[in-house]
């Protein structure tokens, strides 16, 4: 069992999953002289990873007995699903006393399902999930939200304080996924509408350049925005934080509102666009969305 607090001379860390996120987060841990190998569904997506200096675990089973802490960093809730929860998975590998950190945004009820399997199984467990793109993950200015045991959390600071910024107990399991889910509600609904803002004030007839200058410097647009203007201003949409990830995470939020009886107007009509956005743009980062946008208005002036 990992002693009181963590610390980077006797904790051996195994992290889950390295794609864009994930494999931000183990470059950043080996930087900051944890002691972490990683593993990857895709082992071959992992490989050039070996050239900052870390190991890669030829099994997901070599990966968690050989760790004291395991994070993860998974698509969706197959992605979680089958690591997590098959027959060769981390539950069926998982020592007692193993502590599990899952930084994955996926449905709640599968949450739940993690953390009873890990109470099952002798495993604090921890949902992580992390608000913040590729660039925060590289500056270490993300947020984490934290859903499980105080002591969990308490033990883990150092951890924290190696990929973030700032971290916050929510409460306990889930608690984080649900705040995750608060978040990314304004994520996505506040990225439509610049898209939105931006066609309107093409349509009259404002300079584009200016205006995607000029909107960045005023009060209404959160700082998590700032590099979505030059995105659009230059057309590069390479993913920061993919359109069919934004996409399931509105799915995600619409099914949370469906359960709780929240009525999210705004939202279910974001959800549409971003859903209808995907056929073309689910691969590059959510401010595509603002091509879709574009195209919405040059279909009504076709028919018109």
């Amino acid at each position: 069992m990992i002693e009181t607090m963590l610390n980077k001379q006797n904790a051996k860390l195994g992290f889950i999953g390295l794609g864009l996120m994930g494999s931000r987060f183990l470059r950043r841990l080996n930087a900051e002289g944890w002691n972490v190998r990683g593993w990857n569904r895709r082992r071959a997506a992992a490989l050039p990873l070996k050239k900052y200096g870390f190991a890669i675990a030829g099994t997901l089973a070599d990966l968690v007995r050989g760790s004291d802490l395991l994070l993860s960093s998974l698509a969706n809730d197959d992605a979680v699903r089958a690591t997590y929860l098959e027959k060769d998975g981390v539950f069926a590998n998982v020592q007692p006393g193993t502590t599990i950190l899952d930084m994955s945004t996926i449905s709640l009820d599968l949450s739940v399902l993690l953390h009873q399997e890990a109470r099952n199984r002798g495993v604090e467990m921890m949902d992580l999930p992390v608000s913040g793109s590729t660039p925060a993950v590289d500056a270490g200015t993300v947020t984490l939200f934290a859903g499980g045991e105080p002591g969990t959390f308490n033990r883990c600071v150092p951890i924290f304080e190696s990929i973030a910024n700032q971290w916050y107990l929510m409460g306990p399991a889930t608690a984080g996924l649900r705040m995750k889910l608060v978040a990314n509600l304004l994520l996505g609904v506040n990225m439509e509408a610049i898209a939105e803002a931006v066609s309107l004030g093409e349509h009259l007839q404002l300079n584009r350049a200016l205006l995607l200058d000029v909107l960045p410097k005023t009060a209404v647009i959160a700082p998590a925005f700032l590099g979505k203007f030059q995105k659009i201003k230059v057309g590069d949409y390479s993913p920061q934080f993919p359109l069919h990830l934004m996409s399931k995470d509105m799915n995600l939020v619409h099914s949370a509102a469906d359960r709780s009886g929240a009525v999210l107007p705004a939202t279910s009509a974001t959800n549409h666009i971003f859903e209808d956005a995907l056929a073309e743009n689910g691969a590059l980062d959510l401010s595509a969305v603002t091509t879709y946008v574009q195209t919405l208005a040059q279909k009504e002036m076709s028919i018109s």
